[in-house]
């Protein structure tokens, strides 16, 4: 029952509140984080292996910590526990923030203010805007509100109902591990592999829940076949089940090529019809509906791995 409850209260602090502007905790964690991988990140030939004592290094005391406290507050103190629970899980969850981020797009797309859009959209994806057309634009909205659905909202809350504070804990630190190291770039080729890779595991269930539940609230029989079509079209194993199921419930099409490091790349585009003006707007509802599903199913799958233990 605590982490149901905290878990219900939490997501509703986000919904309210968003993300607080200052004095975030993933703020000291990041430059804890730097310091060692500027310590650690030195060698070549053994960056698998600094790499996967530098993940160690961040995770274990957090994992420790807050596996003692949230132990401790259940035996003695179950109503603070659901306080601290909710306000930790709190930190780790961003649904407000993405809604926030993509709606920046549409709304600069409607003005219209091209330039505008790209820049806002720069903010929450990896590839250049700089030479991006309107759909390009609204395509590279939509996957990102898609795959960050996932990422950001529903892996927090699928570990917190398993796990509890550890677990949400455990994964946001990870989960911005992958984002600080995870490029496959001449400095983090190696270094960095142990977090992308961890960050893979942790994600895989919840990103192919989010795509079940996209499923469920949208277009049941397009979203099952664009995931079973077209989940490959992209690289990481987790985003592909959720932008095609998701662009499936949605009946779009998305993907396509795209420019990375000032060049343009092909990959091949679900089925379905292109993004017009209200494709944001839908693809917003779409995940808020699966969003208020799954908070509905994590609570039940806390009280019954409650009942299970006890």
């Amino acid at each position: 029952m605590v982490t149901a409850i905290a878990l219900l209260l939490a997501v509703l602090l986000d919904y309210r509140l968003g993300e607080p502007a200052r004095f975030h905790p993933l703020v000291g964690f990041g430059f804890c984080a730097d310091k060692i991988e500027q310590r650690l990140n030195r060698s070549a030939i053994n960056g698998r292996l600094m790499g996967v004592l530098a993940l160690l290094l961040c995770l274990v005391p957090a994992l420790l910590v807050s596996s003692w406290l949230w132990w401790w507050l259940l035996k003695n103190y179950p109503l603070l526990a659901i306080v601290v629970g909710a306000i930790g899980l709190y930190f780790t969850v961003g649904w407000r923030s993405l809604l926030q981020h993509v709606m920046a797009v549409q709304v600069a797309l409607e003005t219209p203010d091209l330039p505008k859009a790209r820049a806002a959209v720069g903010r929450i994806v990896s590839r250049d805007c700089e030479q991006a057309d309107s759909l390009q634009v609204r395509r590279a909205a939509l996957e990102s509100l898609l795959e960050n659905s996932a990422d950001a909202v529903v892996a927090p809350l699928f570990w917190f109902a398993v796990a509890g504070l550890p677990g949400a804990i455990v994964y946001r630190l990870s989960n911005t591990l992958d984002a600080m190291w995870g490029y496959k770039n001449n400095r983090f080729w190696h270094f960095g592999w142990a977090a992308a890779r961890w960050d893979d595991v942790l994600n895989f269930l919840p990103a192919r829940l989010t795509a079940l539940a996209f499923a469920a609230v949208g277009d049941a029989a397009g979203a099952l076949q664009s995931w079973r079509n077209s989940a490959g079209n992209w690289a990481s194993p987790n985003a592909g089940p959720v932008i095609s199921a998701g662009a499936g419930a949605l009946q779009l099409s998305l993907g396509g090529g795209a420019f990375y490091h000032k060049r343009w790349q092909d990959k091949p585009a679900t089925a379905g019809a292109q993004p017009a003006a209200d494709a944001i707007p839908r693809a917003v509802a779409l995940v808020n509906r699966a969003l208020v599903l799954l908070v509905v199913v994590f609570m039940l799958a806390a009280l019954f791995i409650n009942g299970a233990i006890h």
